[in-house]
C-alpha cells in the first residue's frame, strides 16, 4: 500500500516549478518518496539542482508521456540529427538521479520499493520458487531488462543440496519443489543471502494444495532484515504481512523482475552521480587556450559565417588538448605537393571550404595517396567533383593530412548539439560513415568528470570492444574497422575518460558553439587522435541571452584566484570540486574539536564528518544554489597540494539570501586566510546577484565577529536563539 503525504497538481507551473516542489517535499519528514506525472520539464536547470540535492535522500519517481514524439530537425551535422529530445530528458534524468518509469503501476511500485528495501549494489538476482513456470518468467523479464541471473558459488550449492529435496533445479533459478515447506523457504533464503555472487532476492510462492501461504510469509519476515540485499515477494496470500515488515509484494514475477531492474539501475545511477571521480596527473594543473578559441569563433561570426573551416575545428580541439592530426591548407596543387612531401607519404587531401560540412558527400576525400603525382592527380579530381556537385565557388583548396593507421583502432563519434531546454547535449559513440545507420550511441549533460565520462561509455555496445575483445572470430563490421578482434589490446580508456571531459568543458564554455562532432576520432591501444571535426557557430544576428544555458551549469573558472598569506605562502583559492573528497578527508584530520564546534554549533567526531556521505553533499555542488570556495596550498613536507579552508555560500530557498560559513584548519588559522575567504564569498555574492549574505556565529566566536566587522557585517545578537546573526546588504 502506498500512502501519500501530499498531493500537488502543478498547472501551468506559471510560478511554481519543479524544482520548488522537489525541494518543498525533500525537505518533509513524511514524505519518503517523490512520485511525479510530469507533460513538461520547465526550467531544466532548477529541476536538475533539486533533484540532484534530494535524490541521494528520497527517491523520484518520474512517469513522462511523449516517447514516441515526432523526430528531431534535422541538422547540420550527424550529432543534430541523432539528438531526439526524449533521450535527451532519458539523459538528464540520469544526471540527476532520478527514476523513470513507463507505466502508473510501476510508478507505485517503485515508490513502495524504494522507501522499504536497500538498493542493490548490482544486476545480479537470485530467484526462490515453488514452481518452474513463474521462475521462467522473472527470468524473461529479468534478463530482457538488462538484469542478470546470479551464478551460484560452489559453496551455495553444496548447501542447497543438503537441505533441499534432489530433484530441486540445481541452478538458478533456485525451484525448491512444490511441496516446499515455510521452513524450507526460510532455508533457501538464508543460504542465498550469503551468496556473495548475489545482489538481490525475488521469492515467488504459488498457491498450491500443501502451501501455507500464511506460515511462509511468516517465515519471509526476516528478510527485510538482511542488509545490502533487497528481497521481493511474488505471493498469492500473506500480503498484508510482508508489506507491514516493509516487505514489497507483487502479484506476477515479471512485474517483480521488471522492478528489480528499475532498482539496480537507479542504484548504479546514483551512484555515478556521487562516486568520487578520478583525476588524473596529466590533467592536474591544464588549462585550455580560451583565448585562442575566442579569436577562432569570434572571427567567423564577424565574417558572418556560422561554419568553421576543417582546420579552424582541429585548432579549437587542440587548444582544449584533444589530439588532432597535423593539417597543413594547400590553395593549388604544387602547395599541395609540397606540404605532402613536408609531413611525409602516405597522405591524405580533404576539401577545404567555409560552407560544405560533409566532404565525401562532394567527393571531397582521397586517401592513402602515396606519390607526389597521386597528390597532384587527387587535388584535380577534389576540385572537379565539387564544381560539378555544388559549384566552384564552394572550392577553396584542400588540406594535406597524414594517412594515420593505428594499430586496433575504432571508429569513434563525440559530438554536441543544443536543446532548447537542457542547452548543450553531449553524444558518444560508434563513428565513421554509417553512424546514423548503427546509431550505437550515448547522451549526456556538460560538464563530464571522468566518472560521469566513463557512464556515458557504459551505455554503448562499442564500449565492450573498447575494453579489449578476445577469444572471438573476426567480425566483418568495415564501417567500424572491427576486423580481426581476436586478441585486440583495450584502448587506453583512462586517456579516453580524460578526452571527454575536456571536451564537456569546450562545449560547456563555448556558448557560441550551436554543434559540434569529432567523427572520426580513432581510439586504439597506442593512442587517441581525431581525424575530422566539425563546428557550426551561432551566427552573429544571435546574441547570448537568445543561446539555451548547460543545464548543469559548468566549473566556474572565473572564481579561481590566487592569494599569499602574511608569511608569504602562495595559496589558490577555488570552487570545490568532486575530485576533493579525498583531499577534504586529511582537510577534517586538522580541525580541533573547538573549531568544529565553533562552526557546526555541536560536536562532531571525525568519523561523523568524513563519511562518504555527508562529503558527497560538500563536494557535489552545482555551483548555482551552493557555492564553496577551498584555499589550497602546498604541503611543506611533502610538498603535496591541500586544503588549508573551505568557505561556504548556500542560497536560502525562496529568497534572494543566501548563508555563508568558513571554516580554517587548526595549524592555518591567524594568518588572513578566513577573513579573505569570507571576503571572496562576498565577491562571488554579489557576481551571482544576490541581495543579502547572512551568518550565525556563536557568541564564544569572537575572532569570526572582529573578521565580519571588519568586512562590513551588521553584527545583532539573538537571545532566544543564542547566536550573534552577522547580515551583509550586497
Amino acid at each position: 500500500m502506498v500512502g501519500f503525504s501530499a498531493f500537488v497538481s502543478v498547472g501551468s507551473m506559471v510560478d511554481v516549478g519543479w524544482g520548488d516542489l522537489i525541494y518543498h517535499l525533500g525537505n518533509d519528514p513524511r514524505t519518503k518518496s517523490i512520485v511525479i506525472y510530469m507533460e513538461s520539464i520547465g526550467n531544466a536547470r532548477s529541476f536538475i539542482s533539486a533533484a540532484r540535492e534530494v535524490a541521494l535522500n528520497k527517491p523520484i519517481i518520474v512517469i513522462k508521456p511523449g516517447r514516441s514524439a515526432a523526430a528531431a530537425k534535422a541538422a547540420a551535422s550527424h550529432t543534430g540529427s541523432l539528438t531526439g529530445s526524449d533521450e535527451v530528458l532519458e539523459a538528464a534524468f540520469r544526471r540527476s538521479g532520478v527514476l523513470r518509469v513507463n507505466n502508473i503501476a510501476d510508478l507505485f511500485y517503485m515508490a513502495e520499493v524504494l522507501s522499504k528495501q536497500p538498493s542493490p549494489k548490482g544486476p545480479r538476482l537470485t530467484i526462490v520458487t515453488n514452481a518452474g513456470g513463474p521462475g521462467v518468467l522473472a527470468t524473461d523479464a529479468l534478463i530482457m531488462g538488462g538484469g542478470e541471473l546470479a551464478e551460484l558459488t560452489d559453496a551455495t550449492m553444496a548447501e542447497y543440496n543438503a537441505v533441499l529435496p534432489a530433484t530441486w533445479s540445481h541452478n538458478n533459478p533456485v525451484d525448491i519443489i512444490g511441496d516446499a515447506s515455510p521452513e524450507r523457504y526460510a532455508k533457501a533464503l538464508e543460504i542465498a543471502a550469503k551468496d556473495p555472487n548475489s545482489d538481490g532476492m525475488l521469492v515467488i510462492l504459488t498457491p498450491q494444495a500443501m502451501t501455507d501461504p500464511t506460515r511462509i510469509a511468516e517465515q519471509l519476515k526476516p528478510l527485510a532484515k538482511q542488509e545490502g540485499k533487497p528481497g521481493g515477494v511474488d505471493v498469492a496470500a500473506g500480503e498484508e504481512i510482508l508489506n507491514r515488515a516493509n516487505i514489497p509484494t507483487f502479484p506476477y514475477p515479471d512485474t517483480a523482475a521488471r522492478a528489480f531492474n528499475y532498482m539496480w539501475r537507479y542504484s548504479y545511477n546514483l551512484r555515478g552521480l556521487y562516486e568520487t571521480p578520478d583525476m588524473p596527473e596529466e590533467s592536474a594543473g591544464w588549462a585550455p587556450d580560451r583565448k585562442l578559441v575566442a579569436e577562432i569563433i569570434g572571427r567567423a561570426r564577424g565574417e558572418s559565417r556560422s561554419i568553421l573551416t576543417e582546420f579552424e575545428s582541429k585548432q579549437l580541439l587542440a587548444a582544449y588538448g584533444i589530439p588532432t592530426a597535423q593539417t597543413i591548407i594547400a590553395t593549388d596543387a604544387a602547395a599541395a605537393v609540397k606540404a605532402a612531401n613536408q609531413i611525409g607519404y602516405p597522405i591524405v587531401l580533404k576539401l577545404y571550404s567555409e560552407t560544405i560540412t560533409h566532404k565525401t558527400d562532394v567527393g571531397g576525400v582521397q586517401l592513402n595517396l602515396g606519390t607526389a603525382e597521386a597528390v597532384e592527380r587527387a587535388f584535380n579530381a577534389i576540385q572537379a567533383s565539387v564544381a560539378e556537385k555544388v559549384g566552384a565557388q564552394h572550392f577553396q583548396g584542400v588540406t594535406v593530412q597524414p594517412m594515420i593507421k593505428l594499430k586496433d583502432a575504432y571508429e569513434l563519434i563525440i559530438g554536441s548539439s543544443l536543446d532548447p531546454q537542457f542547452g548543450p547535449v553531449l553524444l558518444f559513440g560508434t563513428g565513421g560513415q554509417l553512424v546514423e545507420v548503427f546509431k550505437d550511441r550515448s547522451l549526456g549533460l556538460p560538464p563530464l568528470n571522468t566518472t560521469l565520462a566513463r557512464r556515458m561509455m557504459e551505455q554503448t555496445k562499442i564500449y565492450k570492444a573498447l575494453k579489449g575483445v578476445r577469444g572471438r572470430k573476426p567480425v566483418d563490421l568495415q564501417a567500424l574497422e572491427l576486423k580481426g578482434v581476436r586478441g585486440r589490446k583495450p584502448v587506453d580508456l583512462q586517456a579516453l575518460e580524460v578526452l571527454m571531459v575536456r571536451f564537456s568543458a569546450l562545449v560547456a564554455e563555448q556558448r557560441w558553439i550551436k554543434e559540434i562532432d569529432i567523427n572520426p576520432l580513432l581510439a586504439s591501444p597506442d593512442g587517441l587522435i581525431a581525424l575530422d571535426a566539425r563546428v557550426v557557430v551561432h551566427g552573429p544576428e544571435v546574441t547570448l541571452d537568445q543561446v539555451p544555458k548547460t543545464a548543469i551549469r559548468a566549473y566556474p573558472t572565473r572564481y579561481v584566484a590566487s592569494w599569499t598569506t602574511k608569511d608569504g605562502n602562495p595559496v589558490t583559492i577555488r570552487p570545490i570540486r568532486p575530485e576533493d573528497e579525498p583531499a577534504m578527508v586529511k582537510f577534517h584530520e586538522t580541525l580541533s574539536e573547538r573549531s568544529v564546534y565553533l562552526r557546526y554549533f555541536h560536536f562532531m567526531n571525525l568519523e561523523q564528518r568524513v563519511t562518504h556521505e555527508r562529503l558527497t553533499r560538500i563536494c557535489f555542488i552545482d555551483y548555482d544554489r551552493e557555492m564553496a570556495l577551498v584555499a589550497e596550498g602546498r604541503n611543506p613536507a611533502s610538498g603535496e597540494p591541500e586544503i588549508l579552508g573551505v568557505g561556504r555560500m548556500s542560497k536560502i530557498h525562496g529568497t534572494n539570501d543566501a548563508e555563508v560559513a568558513v571554516l580554517i584548519s587548526d595549524k592555518f588559522q591567524g594568518r588572513g586566510l578566513g577573513k579573505e575567504l569570507l571576503a571572496r564569498l562576498l565577491i562571488v555574492g554579489a557576481d551571482e546577484k544576490l541581495t543579502r549574505l547572512t551568518a550565525d556565529i556563536l557568541p564564544d566566536n569572537r575572532d569570526v565577529m572582529r573578521i565580519c566587522e571588519k568586512l562590513g557585517f551588521s553584527l545583532k545578537h539573538s537571545l532566544e536563539d543564542e547566536v550573534v546573526r552577522a547580515e551583509f546588504q550586497l
